[in-house]
């Protein structure tokens, strides 16, 4: 990974929806060519870190910064910001107007942005490099004569026609049927090589991220409990609740399944101390209270330590005894 300074960065990230802290203090850099994987259950906040990355949402605290510069509120500039800040949609169909051809979804950014382009030269391009060969061949059909997948395809190329820095995907691949996800997948990673885009997925899915991503962030309830390396955290993860998520996944071949007990709390009601800990095995099976720990998980929230370079997990058990300074 590039020792570049990030192009985009989150700092102590907030947003409130009234009493519901639906992200409470999330912070991660990402860098050009990269691919992040934000992972959690639904309700964990993904999403909202993802709209407020975009400026549709307001942070109640904390910033979100691109190529050092915080995210402009005025409207013009904000304008100039999304053209660089992209956003690949969980479903195609929704995201494509049923009225409008193919050639005028993609060509619809750089009529937005009058982007001073060969329009016809660009939406060709984007299609061809989104796989939809010849390009000319899709120009005047409309999203219900072409596939699922082919509607990925043209969403991807609408994001990439103007050339971003950045793109969110969230839950790229969830509508779409097994067999063509892995195809979407491989294109989000050649586009990655090929123009040096950074990319943010959103998903609830270990086995996407394990495919896709070079670092792996995993939100519980509208914080990160574990970010790191993808191989080291999908190999080795140290938070519970990742090693919960992560037996589940079929690739891992884990023998160690644990089930979840309960669902996701609701974050109008975020529980004391860890707020893992009504579902945490480590508490669950006494593991937490031989450790001399019980106190603090039920007391004290747990922050961010390093364990290894560029990995890092928010767990009371990883750091027994007292309080770090």
């Amino acid at each position: 990974m590039s020792d570049a300074p990030p192009l985009l960065e989150v700092r102590d990230l907030e947003v409130r929806f009234g009493e519901a802290r639906a992200v409470d203090g999330v912070s991660f850099d990402l860098r050009a060519g990269e691919v992040l994987a934000l992972v959690g259950e639904s309700g964990a906040g993904k999403t909202t870190v993802a709209r407020t990355i975009l400026g549709l949402e307001r942070p109640a605290g904390g910033e979100v910064r691109f190529e050092g510069q915080p995210i402009p509120v005025g409207t013009g500039a904000l304008k100039d910001y999304r053209r660089q800040v992209q956003m690949i949609f969980q479903d195609p169909t929704g995201a494509l107007n049923p009225r409008r051809t193919i050639y005028e979804s993609v060509a619809e950014g750089v009529r937005i942005h009058g982007a001073e382009v060969d329009e016809q030269a660009a939406v060709a391009g984007a299609l061809s490099r989104a796989g939809l060969r010849p390009p000319e061949r899709f120009f005047t059909l409309y999203p219900h004569e072409v596939s699922g997948g082919q509607r990925q395809r043209v969403v991807i190329a609408g994001a990439m026609v103007l050339a971003p820095r950045v793109l969110v995907a969230d839950e790229p691949v969830s509508s779409l049927d097994a067999s063509v996800r892995g195809e979407i997948l491989s294109l989000v990673l050649r586009l990655v090589q090929e123009t040096n885009v950074a990319v943010l997925v959103v998903t609830h899915d270990l086995g996407l991220a394990w495919n896709i991503a070079d670092r792996i962030a995993v939100m519980y309830l509208g914080r990160i409990v574990e970010i790191g390396p993808c191989e080291t955290l999908l190999e080795d993860p140290q938070h519970p609740y990742s090693r919960a998520l992560l037996s589940v996944v079929p690739e891992t071949q884990r023998r160690d399944q644990q089930i979840l007990r309960g669902e996701i709390p609701d974050p109008t009601d975020v529980p004391p101390g860890c707020r893992f800990h009504p579902r945490c095995p480590v508490v669950a099976d006494g593991e937490a209270e031989r450790l001399g720990v019980l106190p603090r998980c039920t007391g004290e929230e747990p922050l961010l330590v390093e364990l290894a370079p560029g990995h890092r997990a928010a767990c009371h058990a990883l750091t027994p005894g007292p309080p770090p300074d």
